[in-house]
């Protein structure tokens, strides 16, 4: 594997809650005022070797982690905001938690996004790109990447999605499914077929940077960008970023499908206040998020597998925009199950989370990960990210059932790490 050598570029698309959450816990943490907590690739250790050569080791002592004092980070966004402004204007984090890093904080000016209100019609910024074309709009990021690589001395770059949702795209065959038909609709404009996030993805592996999709946009889930990053040898990762409900889900619906409860229903219910909330809030969006979240049981409790479990259960996700909690999210999940000779009982979760705490470190361990990825020589679909995921990327053309169960994920992930460690995967999916 490549060493970890040089600065590492983190250009984020959306400069919103998220991003100014994550950028500033980065920078703070550098500072010695602020722990990464909730980072895996910060405080998680995987065991390598067994009998007397057993060891737990750091992700970092494992394979070679870009330190954080080498990262540059960049955005785009749809407001002229810088990320000072952005920061303090999300009201995710206390002044006291961004004012040391202030003066950094303002030097990142969003460069003018590329856009289009027809797959967020809520959202009204003017800091647009002027593009007549699909087209456009690659050329002009690939130009953006190369000049902050120039202009920053970067050597590296990680491409990552933390916008807003856009409104859900079908996969179209004539399309989707191979390069060359995707190429041919962005120079022909077709707006229907290529959204705004496809251009960032297509800019960013043709630059030789992986791209992460951390919302549940359809961009890089089609077997044309799998041809491009095959192409690149760019990693690729997605989709949606696991952080709430979806988090709590993954965790708890292998407690019922090992302790072989019956699941009659799961009713999953949020509400939400911050720009992703009132994004969501117009049913189109909403549509592209509720195929994520739904995605997630399917593959943990499998009614082929236990039929006299998990047959014709209900499973419904509802998302509610309530300007008061602002980016403090509150989920609320029922869940409706059966025991010994069919007895129903019942499990009520409330979890008030928030939403951008949750998410920072995910960016963090996705940028980082990828980059290690991309060292290591791997390129498509990364599969062993899946577990910061809430809809995890797969082959669906060839009938592959993605992993949604959290333990397994967590195994995929140290299995990955390990061998491009050098050690030995020896741990099994069951």
């Amino acid at each position: 594997m490549k060493p970890a050598e040089g600065k590492l570029g983190v250009m984020c698309v959306g400069l919103g809650a998220v991003a100014t959450t994550f950028i500033t816990g980065v920078m703070m943490t550098r500072k010695g005022l602020a722990k990464p907590v909730g980072s895996m690739t910060q405080y998680d250790k995987i065991r390598v070797g067994r009998g007397k050569d057993k060891k737990y080791l750091k992700y970092g002592e494992v394979v070679p982690i870009a330190d954080l004092n080498d990262l540059e980070f960049a955005a785009w966004d749809v407001y002229p905001a810088n990320a000072y402004e952005s920061a303090i204007h999300a009201e995710v984090l206390k002044e006291k938690d961004i004012e040391p890093v202030a003066d950094e904080l303002k030097k990142i000016v969003p460069m003018k996004a590329a856009f289009d209100k027809n797959y967020a019609a809520r959202l009204d910024g003017n800091n647009v790109k002027d593009c007549k074309t699909r087209w456009e709009m690659v050329e002009a990021l690939r130009e953006d990447i190369r000049r902050f690589k120039a202009e920053r001395g970067v050597d590296r770059v990680v491409v990552l999605w933390a916008a807003s949702t856009e409104v859900y795209v079908p996969v179209n065959e004539a399309v989707h499914y191979k390069l060359s038909d995707l190429e041919a609709a962005m120079k022909a404009d077709d707006r229907a077929n290529i959204a705004p996030s496809m251009c960032y993805a297509y800019a960013a592996l043709t630059e030789g940077a992986p791209f992460i999709m951390g919302a549940p946009n359809t961009t890089v889930d089609i077997p044309a960008m799998w041809e491009l990053a095959e192409k690149t040898k760019m990693p690729i990762a997605g989709k949606d970023f696991k952080t709430g409900q979806t988090l709590v889900k993954s965790g708890f619906a292998p407690i019922i499908g090992t302790r072989c409860l019956g699941l009659s229903g799961w009713f999953s219910t949020n509400i939400l206040g911050n720009r992703d909330g009132l994004v969501l809030d117009e049913p189109a969006n909403f549509r592209t998020k509720e195929v994520s979240k739904l995605s997630t049981l399917e593959s943990i409790l499998v009614p082929e597998n236990q039929p006299d479990l998990y047959t014709d259960y209900y499973h419904k996700v509802r998302i509610n925009y309530y300007p008061p909690r602002n980016d403090n999210k509150e989920g609320w999940d029922n869940i409706d199950i059966f025991g010994w000779m069919g007895y129903p009982m019942q499990i009520k979760i409330n979890f008030l989370c928030r939403d951008s705490i949750l998410a920072a470190p995910l960016c963090l361990d996705l940028v980082l990960l990828s980059d290690v990825a991309a060292r290591a020589g791997r390129y498509g679909i990364q599969r062993f990210l899946s577990f910061f995921l809430k809809s995890p990327m797969h082959d669906y053309t060839e009938g592959e059932v993605p992993v949604n169960h959290l333990f397994q994920q967590y195994v995929m992930l140290k299995n990955a790490l390990r061998e491009m460690g050098g050690y030995e995967a020896d741990e099994e999916i069951d």
